[in-house]
């Protein structure tokens, strides 16, 4: 959490020693996702916005998941927790003070960040399900202590938020305006993710969560990079809380129960929990499956839901973007295979004529 760390986010590490140089197709298919993404809204009706929308927050919030679970194999079942965080704080500040959304961003990160390297300390002497337990006891209060300090959150009421509306000069409807926001943020926090991961506190997180033993022996400050990684997850997942909590337009401690972080969790295995790119596929599988379930059986909605995650889990243990990542290096292999075999027999056609 010192200077260096912040130059390891915020430094391009696109090409040099510490990052790994995206290849040029790699490129060409974020810049593709990005031009798609951003001609989507114009071609889809409000409602389908809303839910790209909660699907790039869902993201947002699985990145930071995906970091300290998957990069540091620390086990959380309480990020509900640091969502609610994240959108109380960006509520209380909008409906009290009358605090722009946009101004609110940043404090909701920045208090869930603090919160997270609070909560980190204590955690360092629990590992595995240990700690598992610890994060879901955290998910579980959450809620209540909401409700307890009405006078603050509104209680059960819930506080209901004002959705900001685009600028005089950008004729594009709310809906548009809030997907445009949460999309900025998601390219930003994955561009940061990305470049803390692949630098030298990426290699440190991965080394802790291989071989303890081995990072401690090397020097490694294992208490430090914990920490630290319970309060960046935090942080990611704060400011999806915010961005969430001005797209649905109101919080209640209902919106944020148990079963929100068990969600998260799941959606980071699916989507792929030690990918950065895992964490786009497991926000849309949050937001769709469930909604897919339910119109397939109204009856048994969850069994139909749980059905999906067998088939997921079953068809692709390494997570979407996992199996994806499979798939086309098996596919270069082949290529590359295909490339050296006409190469040898031209060379033979070559030499016998």
């Amino acid at each position: 959490m010192s200077a260096s760390f912040l130059t390891t986010v915020f430094t391009p590490h696109g090409t040099g020693t510490d990052g790994q140089a995206l290849s040029r197709q790699a490129r060409l298919a974020i810049a593709l996702a990005l031009a798609i993404a951003i001609g989507l809204p114009w071609f889809v009706s409000g409602y389908s916005t809303l839910r790209l929308t909660k699907a790039a927050i869902y993201a947002i919030a699985l990145l930071g998941l995906n970091l300290l679970t998957g990069y540091n194999g620390q086990i959380s079942l309480g990020h509900g927790a640091f969502f609610a965080i994240g959108g109380y704080t960006s509520a209380i500040m909008m409906h009290r003070w009358g605090v722009p959304f946009y101004f609110t961003i940043p404090p909701a990160g920045a208090l869930s960040f603090a919160v997270g390297v609070l909560f980190g300390l204590p955690a360092l002497r629990l590992e595995g399900l240990y700690l598992a337990l610890v994060t879901l006891s955290m998910a579980v209060a959450t809620p209540q202590f909401l409700k307890y300090f009405d006078s603050w959150t509104g209680g059960s009421q819930g506080i209901v938020l004002k959705k900001p509306a685009p600028p005089a000069w950008l004729a594009i409807g709310t809906d548009r305006w809030l997907f445009y926001l949460a999309l900025v943020a998601l390219v930003l926090v994955f561009w940061a993710g990305r470049n803390l991961l692949i630098g030298r506190t990426g290699r440190a997180l991965i080394a802790i969560r291989d071989h303890p033993i081995s990072a401690k022996a090397m020097g490694i400050n294992i208490a430090l990079y914990k920490t630290t990684a319970f309060g960046v997850s935090a942080l990611a997942t704060g400011i999806a809380g915010a961005l969430g909590a001005v797209v649905a337009g109101f919080v209640s401690p209902d919106s944020f129960d148990v079963f929100l972080s068990i969600s998260f969790l799941v959606g980071s295995v699916v989507g792929g929990i030690a990918t950065i790119s895992g964490a786009l596929f497991g926000g849309f599988f949050i937001e769709y499956v469930p909604t897919l379930a339910s119109d397939i059986s109204d009856a048994a909605p969850w069994a139909i839901y749980g059905l999906f995650l067998l088939a997921f889990m079953y068809l692709m243990p390494k997570g979407i973007a996992g199996t994806l990542a499979t798939a086309i290096a098996r596919l270069r292999r082949a290529r590359d295979a295909n490339a050296a075999l006409a190469g040898r027999r031209s060379g033979k056609q070559t030499l016998t004529s």
